[in-house]
C-alpha cells in the first residue's frame, strides 16, 4: 500500500466510491484556499502566452546551446522568469520553494567552459530543480518544507548534488514538497508544507499534485525547468509523476546515494529523476548514480553499472518481451481500467506478450509491517541527520515541540500524529522492528521475483495511481481507487512510470516494475511504449475538471 494512502486508510474506503472521478472539487472549504483558487482560475488556460522553452527536452536545449541561439545563462533566465510568472502569480503553482541566487553565476561559469571547448556531458548547462529535502552547500535552505527547519543551510552538498554539479547542471532552485516527505500526519494534504504552502496541479488547479515530490512534479509538468529530482520512500516519485503527466523513475535502493538527504527510511528511501521524456530521465539517472562509501544501502551495488542508459532506449524494445499486468487494475475504476486495457493493446501491438498476474494480492498484507519499519527508521534517521546539521532543532522531539509551540503557523490544517508515533519508538534493536523489516522487505522481494520467474516476465505493469484527487484541507488525501507503488518500494526494486493517457484532463501513468538493478531494461520498455503512444500532453491550467 502507498505510504501516502496507508496514512489515510480510515477515510479511503468511504470516499473512493463517491469521488471517482468527481466533476469538480467541492471539499476544500478553507477561506484563504478558496480565495486563492478563484484568483488563480482566470481564463481556461493560464499558459496562453507562448514560452520559448515549451516542452523542450535536454537534447533540444543542448542543440540550441551548440548553435549559439541559447546559453546556459539565457536558459536559466527564461526558466526563472517562468517560475516568477507561474509560481506565486497566475495559477500560483507554488512548485518552487526557493530559487538559487547563485544560478546565473553557475550558468556563466558553464558558458565559459563551453566557449573553451570543455563540455562535461549531456547535462552541461541544463537547469535542474531539486527537492527541498536534499542538501545543497550554498545559500539555499534545506528544510523538508518544515518551518521547524527554516533557516537551516547545509554545510555541504548531498552526494547526488555533487554528482549533479560535476555533470554540469545548473542548480536552479529547490522544489516544494509534502512536509517531512508526507510523514507527519494521518490527515496530511499532499503538496502542502508549512514553509512552501499548497502546491497545485498544473493540469487542474484544484487537484492534488500528489506527493511527496509534489513541487518537482508540478515544476517539470509546467515547464519551470527541464528536469528535476524527487525522492521516494513509497510512491513519492512515481505518484506525482503519474498525476503530473511525467516520466518518473524510482531506482533500485542503493543505485543513488542517500547521503545528505533528510530521511524517512534507510530501507526504502531513494532519490529519482522526474522528466517529460524517458530519454531525459535516463540522462539524469546516469549523472546521479555512483557508489558512496557513506551510504551502505541494503542492496549492494553490482560489480558493473551502466554508465549510459540511452543504448537501452530502442523503439522495438517491447518486441518479444513477456509482461505481467496487474489483474486487479484491469477490474478497477472503469475510466482508469479503460486506459490500462488500451495500454495493454499498445504493448501487444509492439510485439509484447501480456499475461495477467496478481502482485497486489501478495503485497497488500505487508502494509502494516512496512509502516512499522518507517516509524522506527524515521526517528533514527532524522535524529542522526539533525545531530549533524546546523538547524535549531536537534532531534525529532525538538521538531514536535517546535510545532506545538508554533501550531498556528506549523499545523493550521493537520497535526503531527505520525511524528509523535515515530518518537515513541525505542530504537532499531527492537524485535518488532527487526521482524517488520524481514516481513516487508523479504515478502515484497519474494512476491516480485517469484512472479517474474514463474511467468518468465521482463517486467510487471499496472496503473501507477488513479487520477489526482481534490485538494481537501478538511479530510486530507484520499484514494481514487488504484495504487501500485508499494511492491517496488518495499522490495527496494526499480519502478518506472510513463504517461498512459488522461481521465477528464487528469493524467494517469503506466508502471513498469522489475527486479533489482533492472533500470536499463525498464527504461527500454518504457521508451518503446512512449514512442508508440506519445501520451505526454502539456497542462492547460484548468481551474477545475471540465464536464
Amino acid at each position: 500500500m502507498d505510504r501516502r494512502l496507508f496514512l489515510h486508510q480510515s477515510t479511503r474506503v468511504a470516499l473512493t466510491a463517491a469521488l471517482l472521478p468527481p466533476v469538480a472539487c467541492q471539499t476544500t472549504t478553507d477561506k484563504k484556499m478558496t480565495a486563492e483558487a478563484a484568483e488563480a482560475a482566470g481564463p481556461p488556460s493560464a499558459d496562453a502566452a507562448p514560452f520559448a522553452l515549451h516542452e523542450a527536452t535536454v537534447a533540444d536545449l543542448q542543440d540550441r546551446m551548440a548553435k549559439g541561439t541559447e546559453t546556459a545563462r539565457s536558459l536559466s533566465e527564461k526558466y526563472l522568469e517562468r517560475i516568477k510568472a507561474l509560481n506565486e502569480a497566475g495559477p500560483m503553482l507554488r512548485a518552487v520553494i526557493e530559487a538559487n541566487p547563485d544560478a546565473l553565476k553557475i550558468a556563466d561559469g558553464l558558458d565559459q567552459e563551453r566557449k573553451a571547448g570543455k563540455l562535461r556531458g549531456p547535462l552541461h548547462g541544463i537547469p535542474v530543480l531539486i527537492k527541498d529535502n536534499i542538501d545543497s552547500g550554498d545559500q539555499m535552505m534545506t528544510t523538508a518544507g518544515a518551518l521547524a527547519l527554516h533557516g537551516h543551510k547545509a554545510r555541504q552538498d548531498a552526494f547526488i548534488v555533487q554528482k549533479l554539479r560535476a555533470a554540469g547542471a545548473v542548480l536552479l532552485g529547490k522544489t516544494n514538497l509534502s512536509e517531512w516527505a508526507n510523514f507527519r500526519s494521518s490527515h496530511s494534504v499532499s503538496g502542502w508544507s508549512s514553509r512552501g504552502q499548497q502546491s497545485r496541479n498544473p493540469y487542474v488547479l484544484d487537484r492534488s499534485t500528489s506527493g511527496s515530490s509534489s513541487g518537482s512534479g508540478a515544476a517539470v509538468a509546467a515547464n519551470l525547468c527541464a528536469i528535476a529530482i524527487g525522492t521516494e520512500t513509497d510512491g513519492s516519485v512515481v505518484s506525482p509523476s503519474s498525476c503530473n503527466g511525467l516520466v518518473g523513475l524510482k531506482p533500485t535502493v542503493g543505485l543513488l546515494s542517500r547521503s545528505g538527504i533528510i530521511p524517512i527510511s534507510s530501507t526504502q528511501d531513494t532519490a529519482g529523476p522526474m522528466a517529460r521524456t524517458v530519454r531525459d530521465a535516463a540522462l539524469l539517472l546516469a549523472a546521479l548514480q555512483g557508489p558512496d562509501p557513506a551510504d551502505p544501502a541494503r542492496l549492494p551495488l553490482p560489480a558493473a553499472l551502466a554508465a549510459d542508459y540511452t543504448p537501452f532506449l530502442k523503439a522495438d524494445a517491447l518486441k518479444g518481451q513477456r509482461l505481467g499486468v496487474e489483474k486487479a487494475h484491469l477490474n478497477g475504476p472503469p475510466a482508469v481500467a479503460k486506459l490500462l486495457k488500451a495500454a495493454v493493446e499498445a504493448l501487444k501491438a509492439q510485439g509484447a506478450t501480456v499475461v495477467e498476474i496478481e502482485l497486489n494480492k501478495l503485497v497488500n498484507p505487508l502494509g502494516e509491517a512496512e509502516f512499522d519499519v518507517l516509524l522506527y527508521e524515521f526517528k533514527d534517521g532524522v535524529n542522526k541527520y539533525l545531530a549533524g546539521a546546523g538547524a535549531s532543532v536537534k532531534n525529532l522531539a525538538d521538531v514536535i515541540a517546535y510545532n506545538n509551540a508554533h501550531a498556528a503557523e506549523a499545523m493550521p490544517i493537520f497535526g503531527q500524529e505520525t511524528l509523535i508515533r515515530a518518537e515513541a519508538t525505542d530504537g532499531l534493536g527492537n524485535a518488532k522492528y527487526k521482524a517488520a523489516v524481514q516481513k516487508s522487505v523479504s515478502g515484497a522481494r519474494q512476491a516480485i521475483d517469484s512472479l517474474l520467474k514463474a511467468n518468465q516476465l521482463a517486467a510487471i505493469v499496472g496503473v501507477t495511481t488513479g487520477p489526482a484527487w481534490c485538494i481537501d484541507w478538511v479530510n486530507g488525501d484520499y484514494s481514487t481507487g488504484v495504487d501500485f507503488s508499494s511492491p517496488a518500494a518495499m522490495a527496494g526494486y526499480p519502478h518506472l512510470t510513463v504517461p498512459m493517457g488522461q481521465v477528464r484532463g487528469l493524467p494517469v501513468g503506466l508502471s513498469f516494475v522489475g527486479s533489482a538493478y533492472q533500470e536499463g531494461k525498464l527504461l527500454g520498455l518504457g521508451y518503446a511504449y512512449e514512442q508508440a503512444t506519445h501520451h505526454r500532453a502539456a497542462p492547460k491550467f484548468l481551474p477545475t475538471v471540465q464536464a
